[in-house]
């Protein structure tokens, strides 16, 4: 069956130039390889979403389409043949054809419209679609900080294909990507031959560790230092993001080593166009050298928490 090019972009077949072109970004968006890596049903709707952009996005091509159905990549021809009919020259005759994705029905010899004989117009046409090689699948390793991955970064790579000469291209590294990731650049690998398309290019994506956070999934862990007293009495503290900015974080009076707060929204970006969070986890910080005054408040804090309370009847 032939595919209807206005229903795989999801809209009518009077749809304006205007509709089909925030149709097709809408949903290459939602499938694109990069956004769904490994996901086969994704990338077929991709390629499928693809080409029908290619057909009714383009303004010749639609026309053809609307015309010829699935025949359209052959109007030229199917329109030489017609004038030739008209002339008592050609032996075929035509169906159908009704509306926009509807297919359009040839009945005679399809030489009468590709050249009849030997060396014809579709011989030369069938040879030089044969004779296509797609180019070679090439992989790339990068290396980005965790501050890269956070923001998305650039690199510049090398790439060199068997028998060929080497070639330097810039590749995006999108926000959010995680080590061990591997992201599908598509038509970015070693040219075709013969008018074949190029292969795709493999990012194989490494994430160096960061000093002061890790990684767990889309949320990020840090440790914040609270001095004591604050811990005992309140207080507040700054925690650093990757967003590049600290953040106030207000701590309650008694809170105990170990304590996660969290930030919301303050992790990794998600490929759902969302951010992870922040968890702090508390560190409690005593000052390095004690003042007199310092040990002896520590001194009647400790002996008011080891006091023991009077026996009844004393």
């Amino acid at each position: 069956m032939a595919t209807d090019f206005y229903k795989v972009l999801g809209v009518p077949g009077n749809a304006s130039d205007k509709d089909i072109k925030s149709a097709f970004r809408k949903l290459a968006r939602q499938y694109h390889p990069d956004v769904n890596p490994g996901d086969v049903e994704a990338e077929r709707r991709f390629k499928e979403i693809s080409q029908a952009n290619e057909v009714v996005g383009d303004a010749k091509n639609r026309t053809a389409y609307d015309k010829y159905g699935d025949q359209w990549q052959h109007a030229d021809k199917i329109e030489e043949s017609r004038k030739r009919q008209g002339a008592g020259t050609f032996g075929g005759r035509f169906r159908g054809g009704g509306g926009p994705g509807q297919g359009f029905q040839f009945e005679g010899d399809l030489s009468d419209i590709f050249g009849r004989g030997g060396g014809g117009r579709f011989d030369q046409l069938f040879h030089r679609t044969a004779g296509r090689q797609q180019g070679q699948n090439l992989e790339h390793s990068v290396s980005v900080t965790l501050t890269e991955a956070y923001h998305g970064a650039s690199r510049t790579v090398q790439l060199s294909t068997s028998g060929g000469p080497s070639a330097r291209i810039e590749v995006n590294i999108p926000a959010g990507v995680s080590d061990g990731q591997r992201i599908r650049l598509s038509r970015k690998g070693a040219p075709g031959m013969n008018g074949g398309s190029p292969g795709d290019l493999f990012l194989n994506v490494r994430v160096q560790p960061h000093p002061s956070y890790k990684r767990d999934g889309n949320n990020l862990r840090t440790v914040v230092d609270v001095p004591v007293a604050d811990a005992a009495l309140g207080g507040e503290v700054h925690v650093p993001t990757l967003k590049g900015k600290a953040l106030a974080l207000n701590i309650p009076a008694g809170t105990q080593a170990g304590r996660t707060f969290r930030l919301a929204g303050q992790g990794m970006p998600t490929s759902a166009g969302g951010f992870g969070d922040l968890l702090a986890d508390v560190r409690l910080i005593l000052p390095d050298d004690l003042t007199d005054q310092q040990r002896a408040l520590f001194e009647q804090l400790r002996a008011s928490s080891t006091s023991q309370p009077a026996a009844a009847g004393d």
